[in-house]
């Protein structure tokens, strides 16, 4: 590890051991204090390595973009933290006038104590203290900022409870980080989206807990939203009933997520825990996620994903995709899957795609994952629809290089182990299984795999035997190279 890294590394776990040690602190406002040293513990192996930037060089980048300081009559005033690398500025949302009795409307203070914080010159300490319950609306904290901020959360934040309670042009949101470069969040606290009348609306498409069934599309908020940001962590949270997804990347860099439990019914609709969009070099670890839908989802344009040492079910597995709906173009490369536990799950761990879309997949692993009484445990899927009428069509992404390693444990016997549906015009190539044993839930019978349209070897014995993978390449793999993103 060079250098820079070991240093960026350092201010990282800086950061997070910061989180941790702040709780009784952080109720009295303003108040500045050095934080610990050290307390250095290694990533992950395979982990994403990058340098996120100091405080210092991030003060230096961002201050010819940011606002000076407030000087406004009756503000709250933050005085100047000493001069250090580990000082900061604490801004408690008491202090803006939240009242944290999940009643009143606090999102204004949230909105202040943001601005002030980011205007602060130095590192900066946002305190949501325990004991208290704060309710926001649909909000933007924005950035870019003068410094890193950290948004310690250790009480509870809650959502409105009523979807006629929303505006109607914020309903796609609830918390949104915008431009937040060097953000973290964290803390013991709880954040509690409340999105049990938003899964019931007559217009979601899910299956009711009285088994009653409707469909239609509806805007629901994503809990969590951070857009266009760059060395992002966000360590301990407890997030849960998100009206939709509970944390979703869109065009960030360099993000680390760890220590999160994440929950929601197994009936809740669209409530995916992860999802990451068009973001690169992310690491998702040491996390507990059971919830309605995908425990963690990739979408289009992301690079370098990392999901290492996490424990999902109930819900649908992990997922790469959808990809390539409405004819649409998407690239996704270098994801590895590590060390995860897969439980009750409708799928394991999934590729989907659209017919009528181009890309590629490429540069997939999938390693040493523990299956308990999955339907799909091993799924590649590209004639994905969520309707009877969609039609075939001639083109799709191709999904190549992926590789399934050590992945044990039981089967829903409704479903075969493993499916390998690749497209007709576009089949799958380099697809490789070692160390595969997957059993029935119930009963003594192994299932068939299936298999269409797909190239790849087993490099050992696997429980079912995959003798149905048709070895070498097929004969148009030139012109679906040319399909290929990287």
């Amino acid at each position: 590890m060079t250098l820079t890294r070991l240093t960026a590394l350092v201010v990282v776990v800086s950061l997070l051991f910061l989180c941790g040690t702040i709780d009784t602190e952080a109720r009295h406002p303003h108040r500045h204090h050095r934080s610990p040293k050290n307390m250095i513990s290694a990533p992950p192996t395979g982990a994403p390595l990058y340098s996120p930037p100091t405080a210092a060089s991030n003060a230096s980048s961002n201050s010819t973009n940011s606002p000076p300081p407030s000087s406004s009559p009756g503000a709250p005033i933050s005085t100047p933290a000493p001069t250090g690398a580990n000082s900061y500025s604490l801004f408690d949302v008491l202090t803006y006038g939240a009242v944290g009795n999940g009643v009143s409307d606090d999102t204004e203070a949230f909105k202040t104590a943001w601005d002030s914080a980011c205007q602060e010159m130095n590192p900066s300490m946002i305190s949501v203290p325990k004991g208290y319950s704060f309710l926001i609306k649909s909000t933007i904290f924005a950035g870019p900022c003068q410094n890193i901020i950290i948004f310690q959360v250790d009480g509870t934040i809650v959502a409105p409870s009523e979807p006629d309670l929303w505006p109607v042009i914020s309903r796609r949101n609830w918390l949104i980080f915008y431009k937040a470069d060097g953000l973290t969040l964290c803390g013991g606290g709880l954040i509690d989206g409340r999105g049990e009348k938003w899964w019931d609306l007559p217009c979601k498409p899910h299956k009711a807990k009285n088994g009653s069934a409707s469909r239609g599309p509806c805007d629901s908020p994503v809990a969590l939203r951070f857009f266009s940001s760059s060395n992002v962590t966000v360590d301990g949270l407890k997030v849960q009933d998100s009206p939709q997804f509970h944390f979703r990347f869109d065009q960030c860099r360099y993000v680390t997520v760890s220590s999160l439990q994440i929950r929601s019914p197994a009936f809740s609709p669209n409530t995916d825990g992860i999802h990451v969009e068009g973001s690169e070099n992310v690491l998702i670890h040491n996390s507990v996620i059971s919830n309605g839908d995908d425990c963690v989802s990739i979408g289009a344009g992301s690079l370098n994903i990392h999901i290492e040492n996490v424990t999902c079910g109930p819900g649908h597995g992990i997922s790469i995709g959808s990809l390539g709906k409405q004819n649409s173009r998407a690239c996704v490369a270098n994801v590895t899957v590590r060390n995860a536990v897969i439980r009750h799950s409708d799928n394991g761990v999934r590729i989907k795609t659209w017919q009528g879309g181009s890309g590629s997949v490429s540069a997939v692993t999938f390693d040493n994952i523990h299956m308990d009484t999955v339907r799909n445990p091993i799924i590649i899927d590209q004639y994905y629809c969520l309707s009877k009428s969609c039609q075939n069509q001639t083109s799709n992404l191709f999904v190549s290089g992926v590789s399934y390693r050590n992945i044990k444990g039981t089967y829903d016997v409704r479903n075969p182990p493993v499916h390998f549906g690749c497209s007709d015009s576009v089949p799958c190539t380099n697809i490789t299984v070692s160390e595969v044993e997957l059993l029935p839930a119930t009963g003594q019978i192994i299932s068939d795999p299936f298999c269409w349209n797909v190239y790849g070897m087993a490099q050992t014995m696997t429980i079912p035997p995959l003798l149905c993978l048709q070895e070498g390449l097929p004969r148009s793999i030139m012109d679906i190279d040319s399909n290929k993103c990287y």
